[in-house]
Protein backbone atom coordinates (compact mmCIF):
# COMPACT_ATOMS: atom_id res chain seq x y z
CA UNK A 1 0.00 0.00 0.00
CA UNK A 2 1.19 3.39 -0.80
CA UNK A 3 1.04 6.53 1.66
CA UNK A 4 -1.75 8.32 1.76
CA UNK A 5 -2.32 11.16 -0.09
CA UNK A 6 -2.21 14.26 2.26
CA UNK A 7 -4.95 16.95 1.50
CA UNK A 8 -5.73 20.08 3.17
CA UNK A 9 -8.18 18.18 5.39
CA UNK A 10 -6.62 15.29 6.65
CA UNK A 11 -3.41 17.78 7.44
CA UNK A 12 -5.06 19.83 9.36
CA UNK A 13 -6.46 16.39 11.38
CA UNK A 14 -2.66 15.12 11.54
CA UNK A 15 -1.51 18.26 13.85
CA UNK A 16 -4.68 18.54 15.34
CA UNK A 17 -3.71 14.89 17.02
CA UNK A 18 -0.18 14.68 17.33
CA UNK A 19 1.65 18.29 17.39
CA UNK A 20 1.82 19.87 20.92
CA UNK A 21 3.24 23.00 19.90
CA UNK A 22 4.11 25.35 22.28
CA UNK A 23 2.95 28.86 22.39
CA UNK A 24 6.50 30.66 21.42
CA UNK A 25 6.75 28.15 18.17
CA UNK A 26 3.62 29.01 16.91
CA UNK A 27 3.84 33.11 18.06
CA UNK A 28 7.58 31.73 15.65
CA UNK A 29 5.73 29.90 12.84
CA UNK A 30 3.15 32.58 12.17
CA UNK A 31 5.33 35.31 12.36
CA UNK A 32 7.34 33.67 9.51
CA UNK A 33 4.60 32.73 7.73
CA UNK A 34 4.00 36.47 6.88
CA UNK A 35 7.67 36.86 5.00
CA UNK A 36 8.13 36.38 1.66
CA UNK A 37 10.36 33.35 2.15
CA UNK A 38 8.13 31.88 4.58
CA UNK A 39 8.31 28.25 2.50
CA UNK A 40 12.02 27.79 3.76
CA UNK A 41 10.30 27.28 7.29
CA UNK A 42 9.72 23.20 8.17
CA UNK A 43 6.78 22.01 8.71
CA UNK A 44 5.37 21.50 12.20
CA UNK A 45 4.75 18.28 12.07
CA UNK A 46 8.52 17.89 10.73
CA UNK A 47 9.44 19.87 14.06
CA UNK A 48 7.84 17.75 16.38
CA UNK A 49 9.30 14.72 14.74
CA UNK A 50 12.52 15.86 14.88
CA UNK A 51 11.99 16.46 18.93
CA UNK A 52 11.14 13.34 19.05
CA UNK A 53 14.06 12.27 16.99
CA UNK A 54 17.00 13.83 19.09
CA UNK A 55 14.84 12.98 22.44
CA UNK A 56 15.12 8.73 21.05
CA UNK A 57 18.48 9.48 20.71
CA UNK A 58 19.56 10.58 23.97
CA UNK A 59 20.96 13.97 22.53
CA UNK A 60 23.23 16.50 24.18
CA UNK A 61 24.67 17.90 21.40
CA UNK A 62 23.42 19.20 17.81
CA UNK A 63 24.66 20.65 14.36
CA UNK A 64 22.10 22.76 12.17
CA UNK A 65 23.71 23.77 9.03
CA UNK A 66 20.84 26.61 7.89
CA UNK A 67 18.89 28.74 10.89
CA UNK A 68 16.18 30.46 8.73
CA UNK A 69 14.02 31.90 11.42
CA UNK A 70 15.02 29.48 14.06
CA UNK A 71 12.02 26.91 14.17
CA UNK A 72 14.00 23.72 13.89
CA UNK A 73 16.48 24.84 16.24
CA UNK A 74 13.80 25.91 18.85
CA UNK A 75 12.04 22.71 18.50
CA UNK A 76 15.34 21.25 19.07
CA UNK A 77 17.12 22.94 21.50
CA UNK A 78 13.40 22.49 23.87
CA UNK A 79 13.86 18.59 23.48
CA UNK A 80 17.49 19.13 24.38
CA UNK A 81 18.65 18.39 28.30
CA UNK A 82 19.32 21.72 30.03
CA UNK A 83 23.27 20.98 29.41
CA UNK A 84 22.15 20.31 25.90
CA UNK A 85 23.95 22.58 22.97
CA UNK A 86 23.77 23.31 19.38
CA UNK A 87 26.11 24.50 16.77
CA UNK A 88 23.80 26.19 14.26
CA UNK A 89 25.33 28.04 10.82
CA UNK A 90 23.69 30.77 8.87
CA UNK A 91 24.28 33.53 6.63
CA UNK A 92 21.93 35.73 7.47
CA UNK A 93 21.86 38.37 10.20
CA UNK A 94 18.42 39.46 9.85
CA UNK A 95 16.83 36.25 9.44
CA UNK A 96 18.62 34.79 12.74
CA UNK A 97 17.51 38.31 14.68
CA UNK A 98 13.82 36.59 14.56
CA UNK A 99 15.68 33.52 15.73
CA UNK A 100 17.70 34.51 18.72
CA UNK A 101 14.66 36.58 20.03
CA UNK A 102 12.33 33.58 19.62
CA UNK A 103 15.33 31.56 21.40
CA UNK A 104 15.18 34.34 24.06
CA UNK A 105 11.65 34.05 24.54
CA UNK A 106 11.63 30.38 25.06
CA UNK A 107 14.67 30.37 27.34
CA UNK A 108 17.05 28.35 25.40
CA UNK A 109 19.43 30.92 23.97
CA UNK A 110 21.92 29.52 26.27
CA UNK A 111 22.34 26.55 24.79
CA UNK A 112 22.23 27.66 20.94
CA UNK A 113 25.97 28.33 19.49
CA UNK A 114 24.82 30.80 16.54
CA UNK A 115 27.81 31.41 13.53
CA UNK A 116 27.45 33.59 11.01
CA UNK A 117 29.35 32.59 8.41
CA UNK A 118 29.56 30.07 5.50
CA UNK A 119 28.38 26.83 6.82
CA UNK A 120 31.35 25.18 5.39
CA UNK A 121 34.18 27.55 7.21
CA UNK A 122 32.19 27.06 10.72
CA UNK A 123 32.21 23.14 9.76
CA UNK A 124 35.87 22.78 8.92
CA UNK A 125 36.70 24.94 11.82
CA UNK A 126 35.02 22.40 14.02
CA UNK A 127 36.63 19.68 12.48
CA UNK A 128 40.03 21.64 13.15
CA UNK A 129 39.58 22.00 16.79
CA UNK A 130 39.24 18.44 17.23
CA UNK A 131 35.26 18.00 17.50
CA UNK A 132 35.25 15.28 14.85
CA UNK A 133 32.30 12.30 15.96
CA UNK A 134 31.47 14.88 19.47
CA UNK A 135 28.03 15.44 17.95
CA UNK A 136 24.87 13.58 18.54
CA UNK A 137 22.48 15.04 15.80
CA UNK A 138 22.65 17.19 12.57
CA UNK A 139 20.15 18.99 10.73
CA UNK A 140 21.04 20.10 7.31
CA UNK A 141 18.59 22.51 5.25
CA UNK A 142 20.60 25.21 3.51
CA UNK A 143 21.50 25.78 -0.26
CA UNK A 144 20.93 22.49 -1.78
CA UNK A 145 24.18 22.88 -4.07
CA UNK A 146 26.49 22.32 -0.89
CA UNK A 147 24.65 19.08 0.42
CA UNK A 148 27.55 16.88 -0.29
CA UNK A 149 29.76 18.81 1.66
CA UNK A 150 27.99 19.60 4.24
CA UNK A 151 26.77 16.25 4.91
CA UNK A 152 30.53 14.90 3.99
CA UNK A 153 31.79 17.63 7.07
CA UNK A 154 28.54 16.65 9.36
CA UNK A 155 28.97 12.81 8.93
CA UNK A 156 32.73 13.33 10.55
CA UNK A 157 31.24 15.32 13.47
CA UNK A 158 29.28 12.66 13.74
CA UNK A 159 29.46 10.08 16.64
CA UNK A 160 29.17 6.64 15.81
CA UNK A 161 25.14 5.92 16.16
CA UNK A 162 24.82 9.47 15.58
CA UNK A 163 21.74 10.87 12.78
CA UNK A 164 21.82 13.27 10.33
CA UNK A 165 18.38 14.28 8.96
CA UNK A 166 18.24 15.99 5.67
CA UNK A 167 15.20 18.23 4.74
CA UNK A 168 13.87 19.01 0.53
CA UNK A 169 15.14 15.50 -0.20
CA UNK A 170 12.28 15.15 -2.76
CA UNK A 171 12.22 18.70 -3.90
CA UNK A 172 8.52 19.41 -4.43
CA UNK A 173 8.80 16.28 -7.22
CA UNK A 174 11.41 17.27 -8.94
CA UNK A 175 13.80 14.64 -8.12
CA UNK A 176 11.81 12.64 -10.00
CA UNK A 177 11.23 14.42 -12.96
CA UNK A 178 13.96 13.82 -15.67
CA UNK A 179 12.72 17.15 -17.28
CA UNK A 180 14.00 18.81 -14.60
CA UNK A 181 17.45 19.59 -14.88
CA UNK A 182 18.11 22.56 -12.85
CA UNK A 183 21.34 23.46 -10.47
CA UNK A 184 19.58 22.54 -7.14
CA UNK A 185 17.44 19.69 -8.44
CA UNK A 186 20.77 17.79 -9.89
CA UNK A 187 22.11 18.21 -6.92
CA UNK A 188 20.09 16.75 -4.33
CA UNK A 189 19.01 14.02 -6.76
CA UNK A 190 22.94 13.18 -7.37
CA UNK A 191 23.00 13.45 -3.23
CA UNK A 192 20.04 11.02 -2.76
CA UNK A 193 21.49 8.40 -5.24
CA UNK A 194 24.80 8.69 -2.99
CA UNK A 195 23.05 7.79 0.12
CA UNK A 196 21.12 5.32 -1.18
CA UNK A 197 24.70 3.51 -1.80
CA UNK A 198 26.50 4.36 0.95
CA UNK A 199 27.29 1.53 3.63
CA UNK A 200 28.72 4.02 6.55
CA UNK A 201 24.87 4.93 7.11
CA UNK A 202 21.56 3.21 7.79
CA UNK A 203 19.35 4.96 5.53
CA UNK A 204 15.62 5.99 5.42
CA UNK A 205 13.79 8.64 3.30
CA UNK A 206 10.57 9.66 4.47
CA UNK A 207 8.07 11.47 2.53
CA UNK A 208 6.92 13.98 5.55
CA UNK A 209 7.11 17.75 4.27
CA UNK A 210 9.21 17.93 1.28
CA UNK A 211 11.09 15.08 2.27
CA UNK A 212 12.91 14.71 4.87
CA UNK A 213 16.45 12.09 4.96
CA UNK A 214 17.36 9.80 8.23
CA UNK A 215 21.35 8.78 8.17
CA UNK A 216 22.34 6.54 11.14
CA UNK A 217 26.07 6.68 11.00
CA UNK A 218 27.04 2.99 11.31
Amino acid sequence: MKTTPINERLYEYLLSVSVREPDVLRQLREETAQMPMSAMQIAPDQGAFMALLVQLIGAKKALEVGVFTGYSSLCVALALPPEGKIVACDVSQDYTDVAQRYWRLAGVDPKIDLHIAPALETLDRLLAQGQAETFDFAFIDADKGNYDSYYERSLQLLRPGGLIAIDNVLWSGSVADPQKQDEDTLAIRALNTKLHQDERVTLSLLSIADGLTLALKR
